[in-house]
């Protein structure tokens, strides 16, 4: 059996034990960290290297953990979060009484608690909900603990970590006033029903392993997710350069608009 035929038993493999279609993402990229992970566990074969991980809870952790590339900051890429705060979030709150928010692949949590931040200080009256979900649940557990080392909040200014953190040992963990208005949980990004009527989704910094026809068939969904007039916020090399094909209407340097029909 060559490379790309085990390669491919792996895929098939994998999906179904997790439901995670490893073909929706580039695949030499894809496959260059998978066998550089076996090869760190001192195997040479990703048969040898699928039954360790179908066992051991902590491989396979640790392998989904890899895959899902989970690195975040606070205000990850501040100049488009500037643009956020006082750009579109006043013109999506005009007129309304509360804000939906979609976090897709918020990793650790730094993202939407980032928001949250970021809504309590520029909307203090305004209510909102932040949807927080991602495929792996070990960030999942993470996220909702909310505990960061200083190196996670370089971003903030030491007023908000003042405010909004509390100093635990060497971490800062978020106040319960912050995650009060964030559900976080599981979703697979490339499978599950995503929710509809959002004001503004935020998907950063996930899709750069992902096939051009699956981010083409993402973001379809998306544009569906968002309410008439919602807001897309994509990460900083994720310019969609196809994004009047699919619907929506370019606002600025990743952001996106769908059209108000009203």
């Amino acid at each position: 059996m060559d490379q790309e035929q085990e390669f491919h038993r792996f895929v098939q493999k994998i999906h179904r034990k997790t439901g995670l279609d490893l073909s929706q993402y580039k695949q030499k990229q894809m496959e260059r960290r998978i066998r550089s992970l076996m090869k760190s566990n001192n195997l040479d074969n990703l048969d040898h290297y699928f039954s360790l991980i179908d066992r051991s809870k902590e491989h396979f952790d640790k392998f989904m953990d890899h895959l899902t590339i989970n690195v975040s900051e606070f205000f990850r890429n501040p100049v488009q979060w500037e643009y956020l705060q006082k750009n579109i979030l006043p013109r999506l709150s005009q007129g309304k009484e509360s804000l939906k928010i979609w976090s897709a692949g918020c990793s650790t949590g730094e993202e939407p608690y980032s928001l949250a931040v970021m809504l309590n200080e520029s909307l203090p009256h305004k209510k909102f909900v932040i949807h927080a979900t991602d495929l792996d649940l070990e960030v999942l557990r993470k996220a909702s603990v909310g505990s960061y080392n200083i190196k996670a909040i370089t971003n903030l200014e030491n007023r908000l970590v003042a405010k909004y953190f509390s100093l635990q040992g060497p971490n800062y963990v978020v106040k319960d006033e912050v995650k009060k208005n964030i559900r976080f949980y599981q979703s697979n990004l490339l499978k599950d029903q995503i929710e509809k009527n959002f004001d503004l989704i935020l998907c950063r910094n996930v899709v750069i392993y992902f096939t051009e026809e699956t981010k083409f068939e993402l973001y379809k969904g998306i544009l569906a997710a968002l309410k008439p007039g919602g807001v897309f916020f994509t990460g900083n090399t994720e310019q969609i350069f196809k994004s009047k094909e699919i619907g929506f209407q370019s606002m600025a340097p990743f952001f996106y608009q769908k059209p108000d029909l009203i």
